[in-house]
């Protein structure tokens, strides 16, 4: 019957979710053999390909023909790896809306900026580095909001909640994609990348002198003063 396969390559989907779930598999573990999975569920090897391949491209496991202990399907160690190419792909299926996006924003960096300025020293050593590759006045807009969208992400990854860590990079043509659109409708663009760079860095000191409000504070600003100044929406009313 045509449902067969499908059912089929659902059933090995759902018993390597059951094996990370529980603890039985982790990053750097080896699945079972084809032959093995196969012959362990009681469907064809086939599905079992069809199984591996959508987990490959979930960001779950890699694959790799030949034999040796890096052969065969391997949980890879990057947990956000499937949340993020889900949210991607949701992004670029639907698209949502830029209200939306805005919200997530504040909730989530606000999030982020009191984490770091919580912690005893915060590991910013990928921030700086995109701070400084932003510094290039050659840069043009597209690049420098290229840079400006990784810059938040490495505040995210930085932060240690792996979680929020995925949701901001699944986010991030999203977000890439208003501020790129809300560029052109700024006259003075290397004004507004001065802005931009200073409020940055300003974040950036308050996080490291542990600053958790100043730091939250500076972070909506910075968000809602974008896009407003963008002229892609009149105001956003912050969160509690």
């Amino acid at each position: 019957m045509p449902e067969q396969p499908a059912r089929a390559w659902r059933l090995v989907l759902e018993h390597v979710e059951r094996d990370l779930l529980d603890g039985r598999i982790g990053p750097g573990d080896r699945l079972a053999s084809e032959r093995d999975l196969a012959a362990d569920l009681g469907v064809g090897r086939s599905s079992v390909r069809e199984a591996l391949r959508v987990l490959e491209v979930m960001g779950l496991i890699r694959t790799s023909t030949g034999s040796g202990p890096q052969s065969g399907a391997i949980v890879i160690a990057t947990p956000t790896g499937g949340m993020s190419t889900l949210l991607r792909l949701q992004v670029a299926a639907q698209g949502f809306p830029l209200a939306d996006v805005v919200q997530t924003r504040l909730l989530l960096e606000d999030a982020v900026a009191a984490a770091l300025a919580g912690q005893d020293a915060p590991d910013l050593v990928g921030a700086h580095r995109v701070l400084e590759a932003m510094d290039a006045h050659a840069l043009t807009p597209a690049e420098f909001l290229a840079l400006d969208a990784q810059l938040h992400l490495a505040l995210a990854e930085s932060s240690g909640n792996t979680v929020v860590a995925a949701i901001m990079a699944g986010l991030r043509t999203a977000i890439e994609s208003y501020v790129q659109q809300g560029a052109a409708a700024i006259d003075d663009w290397g004004a507004m990348a001065d802005v931009l760079r200073a409020e940055h860095r300003a974040i950036i000191d308050a996080i490291e002198a542990g600053d958790a409000t100043t730091a939250r504070s500076l972070v909506r600003a910075h968000i809602t003063g974008y896009y407003t100044a963008a002229g892609l929406t009149r105001s956003t009313r912050p969160t509690d």
